[in-house]
């Protein structure tokens, strides 16, 4: 087979946006948001000169409608928002990530995404525990990031609330009540991480598209990571991925549509039973994780979100993406621990509060199309140039499992709609449209990877 060798910068570019995307809290806590601005506008310029070069392969109607209807609304929504600045700040970044996100989902095929997710998070993970035993073994105290967050002032605080510190130095309380925040900052956050990387390094060793002994390896620190930051929601969201998993691999297997419609009835049967669980036992359930019926403060927030959200029920405040802290009302929207909070904490309810109900029911548009067609792309059996059957590919395991972790998570984070949640959207949103084979690039790069 003939490989296809990508220059030296294609992979540079995929490293770099990915990082900008995963993990920027620990770019900007370590050289500062100045340096990590130009980083992310070189990338943006980057985003800009591949889609010049492969223009070839899209043309703008035939990217998906909701995203564009969803890009469309939150840019006009500058013409009623109630904090204008604030909205054009938001605009800029939620559009550098969508031409970032297009990029990569038009230039690069699922197995080099996947690759280069993987080298990102086995670096991130590991670079993680290393800081965290520095901190324990060596500095022994919690520390603050080198370069303070907007909208943070240190000195106004008696004592500075541990959601502040870059690492709490609790390593070796881990066992008890202590979690590790790594080198991004944020237990959830790293959380995320690990289990992404579950995922990738799962698909990987089942593809043997790289040496097994480096996925292997990646998926034990994942493993230790995901149970060092202890994350309730990342916990539950694992367990539906998996379910997920089971259904995929239980409809690959059918071998009539009888037997699918069999699956798919038993699926559904499932899933209804393990919703009305959640419904009449949801309590007990988040007492097992180690949650309050409150989700950790998140319903008082929730609730005075929807108050404001509902003054404006149908456009929204104007988009925003991240709350900007110096910006009313986020400056005095919600607070939790003595901290100004960013996000809702729920992906739905910001969307209501920033769109409205406009902007909700085209987000649910895109993310309902988005893993429909991720779905499909996971369960029909690929086919080759021919025409002729293939064999099903891990690789296509990936975008359907990886977003209905992002949905799990959306209920308890906005990360789907900021950084790598909306990119990894995007690029769901956009790749599994396009109308070319997912993997007609990938077969060359899984045998470069094993040369």
């Amino acid at each position: 087979m003939r490989v296809i060798e990508r220059p030296w910068f294609s992979t540079a570019f995929l490293l770099v946006t990915f990082t900008v995307l995963f993990a920027g809290d620990a770019v900007r806590f370590t050289v500062g948001w100045v340096t990590f601005s130009v980083i992310a506008a070189a990338s943006g310029a980057a985003s800009v000169l591949i889609l010049v070069t492969y223009r070839e392969r899209w043309r703008l109607g035939a990217l998906p409608y909701p995203l564009l209807v969803f890009l469309g609304l939150a840019t006009l929504s500058m013409a009623w928002s109630a904090y204008p600045a604030a909205s054009l700040l938001g605009l800029v970044t939620t559009w550098l990530i969508a031409i970032a996100a297009a990029a990569v989902a038009i230039a690069f095929g699922w197995r080099e995404i996947i690759a280069a997710l993987g080298q990102l998070f086995a670096a991130v993970l590991a670079v993680s525990i290393a800081f965290e035993l520095f901190v324990s073994l060596v500095i022994r105290a919690p520390i603050l990031p080198l370069f303070t967050q907007p909208g943070v002032d240190y000195s106004s605080y008696d004592t500075i609330p541990k959601m502040l510190y870059w690492s709490r130095n609790e390593l070796f309380e881990v066992l008890g009540a202590g979690r590790i925040q790594g080198i991004v900052g944020n237990a959830n956050n790293l959380a995320l991480i690990a289990a992404l990387a579950v995922i990738v390094f799962s698909v990987q060793i089942v593809d043997g598209s790289i040496r097994r002994r480096w996925p292997v390896l990646g998926l034990a620190l994942a493993a230790v990571t995901l149970l060092f930051t202890r994350s309730a929601t990342i916990t539950v969201a694992l367990i539906v991925a998996a379910a997920v998993t089971a259904a995929v691999l239980l409809l690959r297997q059918a071998r009539s549509p009888r037997a699918r419609v069999s699956i798919g009835v038993s699926i559904v049967a499932v899933v209804t039973l393990g919703g009305a669980t959640v419904a009449v036992f949801g309590s007990q359930l988040l007492g097992l994780l180690g949650k309050s019926a409150d989700f950790t403060g998140r319903a008082d927030i929730w609730r005075n979100v929807l108050e404001l959200a509902n003054q404006r029920a149908l456009a929204g405040w104007g988009w925003v993406s991240y709350w900007i802290p110096w910006a009313a009302p986020f400056d005095t929207l919600a607070f939790r621990n003595g901290v100004r909070q960013l996000q809702a904490h729920n992906a739905w309810i910001d969307v209501f509060f920033q769109l409205g109900v406009l902007g909700l029911v085209v987000f649910v548009a895109l993310t309902a199309s988005t893993l429909l067609r991720c779905w499909l792309l996971a369960i029909d059996r690929p086919r080759s140039a021919h025409g002729q059957t293939a064999r099903y590919a891990a690789a296509t395991l990936f975008p359907v499992v990886v977003l209905t972790l992002l949905l799990i998570q959306s209920v308890a984070e906005s990360r789907l709609l900021v950084e790598s949640g909306f990119a990894l959207l995007v690029i769901f949103a956009i790749k599994s449209k396009m109308p070319e084979s997912p993997l007609a690039v990938d077969d060359s790069f899984r045998e470069a990877g094993r040369s």
